[in-house]
């Protein structure tokens, strides 16, 4: 190596630069995305992008099983996109003996085709200890939503176990695992 470079900070540091110039040209750019989870006693909230450019915010009620979701417009800034769905079933859940849910979202670039003709980008998991079963729910949507609103059920993908139930379970989504 040449004396140069061994003695002189600054070379260093233009190299170091330039290499930064060049990398920041070439390297994709990728934007960083959050979600955000809260829960308190018997209800939970969840973010998660319906899109490149919006986000639902998904609200779980644990006494009723009522999954609830919203949208706000990119034109109003005002919620226009309602979604609901009861899981209580699709979970074999007996709203009596306190059932206690976990919910989290995550990204599902789900394909377009029959049965999911405009789907949002992400999914919404409802968990359920007791039984031992997870649900995964998506919702309707297109670009079009943004402009006119929406008002539609979720749409369930799938129910499978994590674990043994804690008693019997009954209820499944059709075509759904067990």
């Amino acid at each position: 190596m040449p004396k140069m470079l061994k003695r002189n900070p600054l070379v260093w540091l233009f190299i170091g630069v330039i290499a930064g110039l060049v990398l920041s040209g070439v390297w994709p750019e990728t934007p960083l995305r959050a979600v955000a989870t809260d829960r308190i006693d018997t209800f939970a909230v969840a973010t998660g992008p319906v899109d490149e450019d919006a986000e639902a915010v998904f609200f779980l009620d644990f006494l009723t099983g009522d999954l609830r979701a919203v949208v706000l417009s990119r034109n109003t800034g005002k919620f226009t996109s309602f979604f609901t769905y009861n899981v209580l079933q699709d979970l074999g859940i007996d709203p009596a003996k306190n059932p206690r849910f976990m919910m989290v979202t995550g990204m599902a670039n789900l394909r377009r085709g029959p049965g999911h003709s405009g789907v949002a980008r992400c999914a919404v998991y409802i968990a359920e200890v007791t039984t031992g079963k997870v649900a995964a729910y998506t919702l309707p949507w297109t670009p079009q939503a943004h402009l006119t609103g929406a008002k539609a059920p979720f749409i369930p993908l799938d129910v499978t176990r994590f674990r043994a139930a804690a008693g019997p379970a009954v209820g499944t989504i059709p075509g759904g695992t067990n």
